[in-house]
């Protein structure tokens, strides 16, 4: 029978104030362990912005990352994760991320000889190919699985993540997927004051945009898509983008008329906006989950959303529009039929709540406590080897038979 956890320590090099998929996944997580009886531990960089009321929560020193300086790095320490386990003494540890804290929490865990899990939120690959540079993919696949493999569970958001990962040689991998809270997220909030305030009209198709404003989010394949359409037909169509990050100063600088951007938005403030929305247009092909494809999907908003990758696997076709979001004619072509159409609109937005509405969070927490449970029963992770991934001429990874690990790569 898997043992109960009583005590969790998490690292995480991103965490609440910061406004992403990833941070707003462990602040849940953390909620669920109180709810649940979990003592936690939280180690995570320091915040200018943050205002941290629960007990458990340790900020050490960080700097801005010079690509995103919304991101706080911590430089590793893996004495002082080591100290703070020692004290808390925990059941568990959870390394969340492969970089300064997360790997202080690995490299202390095991050290301690504590069971340890890791969680993969990030798809570098996807980034990697974004900014074209593929050929970095025969050192961080060799990397991430060494960080991983080092513990007993790696938990990922979806199938399509956990085929990608098990392809490049990780172990002990889980899905851990997402819900959604349908009564925060849904279509009673919405609102024609605010509607109002964007200079729409009940005729006005309002397409939105929820996320980090970042190169690789595909915001300009999106800008250049709402171009024509916001052109063409002001009084018809408005675009209104959530969310702050590194390409904010040049995207308002850059964006076409009819365009509005309101910065971070959070709790009702946020939920208001979804539900005010006639389209959700997300044009990222880097998730591995897409946390606000699933919120406007709960808001009841029809959604234009990339045709492959994690995100499919929830916004399908019946449940949203799904196209090649590289393509700024496709999404044009998506969101014009969208606005010719209201009734289809409507389909799409009921059918999406309904898929939203089948993804309560209850099942998932039940779940993912059970491999946790599962996980600290477990031995001591053996140090097997694992297929070393190859790079083909066009940089895809791909696995390999018959290869060991080289010595660094081996889980240490």
């Amino acid at each position: 029978m898997p043992l109960t956890l009583d005590r969790l320590a998490l690292f995480t090099d991103t965490w609440v104030p910061q406004v992403n998929g990833v941070a707003r996944t462990l602040d849940r997580l953390v909620a669920e362990c109180h709810r649940r009886g979990v003592e936690t531990l939280v180690i995570t960089p320091e915040d200018a912005d943050a205002d941290d009321r629960l007990p458990g929560i340790e900020r050490w020193p960080a700097r801005p990352f010079w690509a995103y300086p919304q991101l706080h790095m911590a430089s590793p320490s893996a004495a002082r994760a080591r100290e703070r386990l020692a004290a808390f003494r925990p059941t568990l540890v959870h390394a969340a991320t492969p970089f300064g804290i997360g790997l202080s929490g690995r490299q202390a865990a095991r050290a301690l000889g504590l069971p340890l899990v890791t969680s993969y939120h990030t798809h570098f690959s996807a980034y990697l190919e974004h900014y074209r540079l593929q050929a970095l993919d025969v050192v961080s696949w060799p990397f991430l699985r060494w960080f991983h493999n080092g513990g007993r569970r790696t938990f990922v958001p979806t199938h399509d993540v956990a085929r990608q990962v098990e392809a490049n040689g990780f172990r002990g991998v889980r899905v851990w997927g997402r819900g959604i809270d349908a009564d925060r997220f849904s279509p009673a909030h919405r609102s024609d004051a605010l509607r109002a305030r964007l200079g729409c009209t009940r005729d006005t198709c309002l397409v939105a945009y929820v996320g980090r404003l970042a190169p690789e989010k595909g915001i300009d394949t999106a800008m250049a898509a709402m171009a024509p359409l916001l052109a063409g037909a002001r009084d018809r169509v408005h675009f209104a983008l959530v969310g702050d990050g590194p390409a904010e100063e040049r995207l308002r600088a850059s964006a076409p008329l009819g365009t509005t951007f309101l910065g971070r938005l959070e709790g009702a403030a946020l939920a208001e906006f979804y539900a005010c929305a006639d389209v959700f247009l997300f044009p990222s092909t880097t998730e591995t989950f897409g946390n606000v494809v699933l919120e406007a999907m709960a808001s009841g908003v029809a959604v234009v959303s990339h045709h492959d990758g994690p995100t499919a696997e929830f916004a399908h076709a019946g449940t949203a529009l799904p196209v090649d979001v590289r393509s700024a004619s496709a999404i044009t072509a998506a969101v014009r039929a969208l606005m010719d159409d209201p009734m289809r609109r409507h389909q799409l937005a009921s059918a999406g709540r309904q898929e939203a509405l089948r993804r309560g969070w209850s099942r998932i927490w039940d779940d993912l406590f059970g491999a946790y449970g599962a996980a600290i029963s477990d031995g001591p992770i053996a140090t097997r080897a694992a297929a070393r991934p190859t790079t083909g001429r066009s940089g895809a990874v791909k696995p390999s038979r018959g290869l060991r690990l080289r010595a660094h790569e081996r889980a240490s």
